[in-house]
């Protein structure tokens, strides 16, 4: 077991930390705006009117990414379903409008296929991870992103040596569930009690939070993002240090 400081707060006989994927260890806002507008677009196409209210709804606001809009935080699969609401607003059939958002997100994933894979890692998080991972930590990612997703981004960083689960959310079970979180310990083979969330929203510090984690630690990257049920707020990964 492991003592973790950060800042005031020293968390002992920690033997995880599970990490967030988007806005916590990969700097995807500029993909993730490009993707709602994508999206909005392809559905404004065929449901004229509907694009600018699915981008407010979406987090995109002046071609800025909300850090606690639908885009941020949200799964794929809450998307679509508020993509569809939207459109069943216009008197569309609830199978019908799913049908559209779900046809229009295929899309528009197809056309940002190469864009992807080009969100870099946040400067430092490598160092970071290969210093926890010898340290004789247990590391994951539990990301709102699919699970392909996140296998994706493991390998694309070559994380494959320090990152030992690799979770993201393909079912209804979503942030800030905490099944999720409890979900992602069983399978590290570590109890909440003793591992760590680091995430960049609310819904990650609500989720482990109230799966009993050992500490839920905010992460801004310089952003003005508030944490009510983070143990505390750190600027960049590098405040996460081992005593």
């Amino acid at each position: 077991m492991v003592t973790i400081r950060c800042r005031e707060m020293t968390f002992p006989n920690i033997e995880a930390i599970i990490f967030d994927k988007d806005g916590t260890l990969e700097d995807s806002q500029a993909f993730l705006r490009e993707l709602a507008h994508k999206r909005s677009r392809l559905i404004d196409a065929q449901i004229p009117g509907v694009g600018e209210p699915l981008l407010m709804a979406f987090g995109i606001q002046d071609d800025s990414l909300d850090p606690t809009g639908l885009m941020a935080v949200g799964s794929r699969r809450e998307s679509e379903i508020a993509a569809a609401a939207y459109i069943a607003e216009t008197g569309r059939g609830w199978l019908e409008s799913l049908e559209i958002a779900r046809n229009a997100f295929v899309e528009a994933e197809r056309y940002l296929k190469d864009a992807a894979g080009t969100s870099p890692l946040f400067a430092g998080s490598l160092d970071i991870l290969k210093s926890l991972s010898e340290a004789g930590l247990k590391l994951g990612i539990l990301s709102a992103a699919s699970t392909a997703g996140v296998q994706a981004f493991v390998k694309r960083h070559q994380l494959e040596p320090y990152i030992q689960l690799q979770q993201g959310v393909d079912t209804d079970l979503s942030k800030p569930d905490p099944a999720l979180f409890l979900q992602a310990c069983e399978r590290l083979g570590v109890s909440a009690s003793a591992t760590l969330m680091v995430g960049d929203s609310a819904g990650d510090m609500a989720m482990a939070s109230r799966a009993g984690a050992a500490g839920c630690i905010g992460i801004s990257w310089g952003t003005s993002i508030h944490f009510p049920d983070a143990d505390v707020a750190i600027a960049q990964l590098d405040e996460i240090q081992v005593v």
